[in-house]
């Protein structure tokens, strides 16, 4: 990858604003957008993709002078709405969130997967990236992560972890083998059913997308061990990484736009500078900071190296951990 780390993306301040060619606001008017465009979010209204996205389309809409539009198209772990993207017309009016696990996990994870997220897209744009938080319930007898492990370590094979996708399945799987412990896993429709599970203290531990379970961290219902970034997160600095004690250790979830590959360069050009003027404004980082996103302006070349590093990354922590393409 070049110019570009995980580690960078969460470590860099939430200021940052993108390189001054990138970030110049929106292009003098020309052909293109004549008319609105479409997002597609391949995962439920009310998903974490989905709520990034409504808190930027305002700002899109502004800078490309058009209204930019969220269609919601779940289904497949992302699949269906992927392809209805990949399917659509070269010309930017269509674009696709990628993620963690219709841009990467799935690549591994699904046989036959009728899309390359690589191959088939042009990537325009890169968004934002949020951590994992572990957390267990408030009356847990474990106030810290190492309390946490020395009691899976008493109790081998009786202490459980929800999760709601793959990449939290990843990533409990993995603390589980760099910590040298047994849990047993317990899945769940989704997120947040994972972490309800935990409030109501029927299972041990979760990791869960970051906004929702600081929420409830700080209404004392649920209790935080530990950020799935690699260094302190600088929305919760108060809250160590995981990483503190099982050094090495590290998951993110991010999103990123596409459109179909064969867009012209002038359009994802346009759209990038939209992208990353909108990523730029204090509003927007403010917004995103409430919700747990840490936005990350990118070039489109940025992005795709960033793309092929996670999937080969991912591809990799998913076979450590025994997973099987289904």
């Amino acid at each position: 990858m070049t110019g570009f780390t995980r580690r960078a993306a969460l470590a860099a301040p939430l200021g940052l604003a993108a390189p001054a060619a990138l970030a110049q606001g929106a292009a003098a008017p020309g052909a293109w957008p004549d008319r609105p465009v479409r997002l597609v979010v391949a995962f439920p209204a009310g998903s974490v993709t989905d709520s990034l996205v409504r808190n930027l389309v305002d700002g899109l809409s502004r800078e490309l002078g058009q209204p930019v539009v969220v269609d919601n198209r779940p289904g497949g772990n992302g699949v269906v709405g992927t392809m209805a993207v990949r399917n659509a017309a070269p010309d930017g009016y269509t674009g696709v969130i990628l993620s963690v696990t219709n841009g990467a996990l799935n690549t591994y994870l699904v046989r036959n997967l009728a899309y390359d997220p690589m191959r088939d897209f042009a990537h325009v744009g890169f968004l934002a990236v949020a951590p994992y938080l572990l957390v267990v319930p408030a009356n847990s007898p474990a106030r810290t992560l190492r309390e946490f492990v020395e009691l899976a370590r008493r109790r081998p094979g009786e202490l459980t972890f929800s999760h709601g996708n793959a990449s939290a399945l990843i990533g409990s799987e993995r603390l589980n083998r760099m910590a040298g412990v047994r849990m047993l896993a317990v899945p769940s429709r989704g997120g947040p059913e994972a972490l309800t599970e935990v409030i109501a203290g029927r299972i041990d531990s979760t990791l869960t997308d970051f906004a929702a379970g600081l929420a409830q961290v700080r209404e004392g219902r649920v209790r935080a061990l530990g950020v799935t970034s690699a260094e302190v997160f600088p929305l919760a600095p108060e809250i160590p990484p995981i990483a503190s004690v099982l050094p090495g250790y590290e998951l993110i979830v991010w999103f990123g736009i596409a459109t179909p590959t064969g867009t012209p360069p002038e359009v994802v050009a346009r759209w990038n500078r939209a992208i990353n003027a909108v990523l730029g404004q204090a509003e927007t980082r403010e917004r995103l900071a409430r919700f747990g996103y840490a936005p990350r302006p990118m070039s489109p070349e940025q992005w795709r190296d960033f793309l092929q590093t996670e999937i080969t990354d991912l591809t990799r922590l998913a076979r450590e951990v025994g997973l099987e393409p289904s």
